[in-house]
């Protein structure tokens, strides 16, 4: 099943469930996304029951699949991004044995073709691929081996990030306020089972492209966590319960073959580059610079549809 928000002039959007191939929808039995999280084992099987899509989809009226939520926790769990940052940010980090992870803006994620407003091209404008679930409600301290049930809705999240702000706060030693702006999402939200086998010990096993200003960039796979998404609920949840609606992600798509993948963000690259050159060659974002990302299975389609955002001034 795959889930979508048309914008209606509201601020949660109006749900529909998408067709197979993408090109038509049918509006929900509840009017958002939320509401059906709120109630998800009673909706979900309604949502199912659609088999008819009576409306044409019109792409550019897609809003995020959550457009805000009442909570947005981000991981870190790919080794090979973590290595990389420290060295790009110039950050001596020792790696804690439990998941990384920071709570970030939650009231606003941009949809999947909308502008992006930011402050100041000198802040260094970075994108990052990510992978990301939705839960339904989850109790304080559900085990990992628990938390699994509680994925109900897969996502693909670009998170962006203003780097010059970022090693500053971070060596504060308290969270990322001003460096972490709003995130965006690819325009379906969509069922584990959509993925078959590339939904696998609670990760999504799919390579994620990402273009920037129409040339790729990187196509890293998201198999590569070192925590599936099944401990990072449990992680979250360990001493609060977790709303319906929260939004959980992988941090950004990065292996250990980064040299023949790429990158899912420029900071990552430029931490390559320090390595190799001793200095980063790649600069950041600048006004009218566009990310696409798109995540594909091995017939070539995207489940959770394209991501295609432009920066712009305020």
């Amino acid at each position: 099943m795959r889930l979508a928000t048309l914008m209606d002039g509201t601020p949660d959007g109006r749900l529909v469930v998408v067709s197979p191939d993408g090109e038509a929808c049918a509006l929900a039995p509840v009017r958002t996304m939320q509401e059906a999280l709120d109630n998800w084992a009673e909706v979900s099987p309604k949502l199912r029951a659609i088999v008819e899509f009576p409306d044409p989809l019109d792409l550019e009226q897609i809003a995020a699949p959550l457009p805000r939520a009442w909570q947005w926790l981000d991981g870190s769990v790919f080794p090979s991004h973590g290595d990389l940052m420290d060295k790009a940010l110039g950050i001596e980090a020792n790696r804690p044995d439990f998941p990384q992870m920071y709570q970030g803006v939650s009231d606003t994620f941009y949809g999947p073709t909308e502008d992006v407003p930011m402050i100041s091209e000198d802040l260094w404008i970075d994108f990052e691929g990510e992978f990301g679930i939705i839960t339904d409600r989850v109790p304080m301290g559900t085990s990992a081996k628990d938390a699994a049930k509680h994925i109900v809705l897969l996502v693909q999240i670009n998170d962006w990030s203003l780097r010059k702000l970022a090693g500053p706060e971070m060596k504060t030693g308290f969270g990322w306020i001003n460096a972490k702006p709003p995130c965006g999402m690819a325009p379906f939200a969509i069922t584990p089972e959509q993925l078959g086998a590339k939904w696998a010990k609670a990760r999504i096993c799919l390579d994620l492209q990402v273009s920037w200003n129409g040339k790729q960039f990187g196509n890293a796979n998201g198999e590569a966590m070192a925590y599936g998404f099944d401990e990072l609920v449990a992680h979250a949840a360990k001493t609060r319960n977790l709303v319906p609606g929260t939004v959980i992600g992988s941090g950004t798509v990065s292996n250990p073959t980064y040299r023949e993948v790429g990158s899912s963000c420029i900071a990552e690259r430029r931490g390559i580059e320090m390595v190799d050159y001793g200095e980063p060659r790649t600069g950041f974002m600048k006004y009218g610079d566009t990310v696409t990302m798109e995540a594909h299975l091995p017939d070539g389609s995207a489940p959770f549809g394209t991501l295609h955002q432009t920066v712009v001034e305020p």
